[in-house]
């Protein structure tokens, strides 16, 4: 068990201490559930009543919040709570599983693959014909990653994840487990005969960035004929669809459920809102928001918020919801 007294604390977060306890901070929790020897964070005054009644004895606090921390308790005072909490939680976060030999006798790995100093392969996992994978890349159990695919430096990818071939992914990204990288794009036409459906090939790949982290369960289909474009990082979270030939810019969000229809284009910093979905060939510019929930069927504008199916500029929408409400009373 890690153990940190609030100074070793301190030095980590870089605060200022008021108030005063003797308690070993041996973990961290919310501020209703902790016990004496947990820290917990106070980021909005909205929580600083929940204080008097807690047991822990440390918080880590907003410097703008003006409570008492009490008898022997404590608190650090931080500029942003919340960046110190991440801080914490990589202090106190538990070893990652153990891998006993660098690359798992149960593992294949084909004679033409390039393995970087470092890397970690787990057991069951495939490495096919002409991979590359730099310098401490952790390659988890079960993972399938297909030919002709380059994984940059410190890339870590979970069980489950099947990259396929021709996939190119940048340093210090994260998947997730059951991340799909580069399945068939989601393409069809009626045939000549009117008896069927006709499959569009897609030749393209995919092509990640730095610093991407993706959640379980996501899916990136690769191009019709050049590729799907996630730009540096990007954060994808579990359950998110994106489709053939997207492209999306540096540090866009997409929250859970929410998906990208084909040839969809994000702008820089653009944040898509929980089960949201964009309409193919549509344009959200840099710095846009969609609320969850929301479709999308027409460009966004730099910095607009929408909400709403279809969506709509946020402020109107409200309008539209408060007029509605009346009308049913």
């Amino acid at each position: 068990m890690k153990s940190f007294s609030i100074q070793d604390i301190n030095a980590i977060i870089n605060g200022e201490i008021v108030g005063e306890s003797t308690n070993a901070i041996t973990g961290l929790e919310q501020i209703e559930k902790a016990n004496p020897h947990q820290a917990t964070f106070i980021g909005s005054r909205k929580f600083g009543n929940l204080w008097k009644d807690s047991k822990a004895s440390l918080a880590i606090i907003n410097d703008n919040i003006d409570l008492e921390p009490g008898e022997n308790k404590a608190f650090i005072k931080v500029k942003n709570a919340d960046l110190a909490m991440a801080k914490l939680l990589e202090a106190f976060a538990p070893e990652t599983p153990y891998f006993e030999v660098a690359i798992h006798p149960s593992a294949t790995v084909d004679a033409s693959a390039t393995i970087g100093e470092g890397t970690k392969i787990g057991a069951g996992a495939f490495i096919g014909k002409n991979v590359v994978l730099g310098a401490h890349v952790t390659v988890y159990p079960n993972v399938t990653i297909l030919d002709d695919t380059t994984i940059g430096d410190h890339t870590v990818i979970w069980s489950g994840t099947v990259i396929r071939e021709r996939s190119e992914i940048g340093h210090y990204c994260i998947f997730h487990n059951n991340v799909s990288i580069g399945a068939d794009g989601f393409g069809y036409r009626p045939s000549d005969d009117g008896r069927g459906l006709v499959k569009i090939p897609h030749i393209g790949n995919v092509v990640i960035g730095n610093a991407v982290e993706i959640g379980a369960n996501s899916c990136v289909d690769r191009g019709k004929f050049s590729s799907t474009i996630i730009g540096d990082g990007c954060k994808i979270d579990n359950l998110v669809q994106i489709a053939h030939n997207c492209v999306l810019g540096r540090s866009c969000i997409m929250a859970g459920s929410s998906g990208l229809a084909g040839s969809v284009t994000l702008g820089d910093g653009v944040i898509i809102g929980g089960s949201a979905s964009i309409k193919d060939h549509t344009t959200i510019h840099s710095g846009a928001i969609v609320g969850a929930g929301s479709g999308v069927m027409n460009d966004v504008p730099a910095g607009k918020t929408v909400l709403g199916y279809p969506a709509v500029d946020s402020r109107e929408m409200l309008k539209q919801w408060v007029a509605l409400r009346k009308l049913a009373r």
